[in-house]
């Protein structure tokens, strides 16, 4: 299986599994949109595919912002991280994970991000 293949099954059986969408009334309450700062770790900083087409800055707030191509704040979110992994909910209800290899290489969504420094 290729690797855009591969991305897709990933994405589509986490699209299937995703949680609903919260509601109006749930999104002004949730503290997924607080400003709290996560307990520090070393991944805080912008992370990029090798081609620059998808940019994840991940923010010292536990917030991210995902940009791709000349679309920026594609995806917005909160994450968390423990050890090396680090789970994600999307504001539109969308969860993903990832896995950093090491310093400067996560590994997300069938895809390898380089830190940018």
């Amino acid at each position: 299986m290729t690797r855009h293949v591969e991305g897709a099954v990933l994405l589509a059986a986490a699209l299937i599994l995703a949680p609903a969408p919260e509601t109006a009334a749930q999104a002004t309450t949730s503290p997924a949109r607080d400003a709290t700062p996560a307990p520090a770790h070393p991944y805080v900083g912008m992370w990029v595919t090798p081609d620059g087409h998808i940019r994840q800055e991940l923010l010292p707030n536990g917030r991210y912002d995902e940009a791709r191509g000349a679309r920026r704040s594609a995806y917005r979110g909160r994450y968390v991280v423990s050890g090396n992994r680090i789970d994600y909910w999307d504001d539109t209800g969308f969860t993903a994970d990832g896995t950093f290899v090491d310093a400067d290489t996560l590994h997300h969504g069938g895809m390898v991000f380089r830190r940018q420094r």
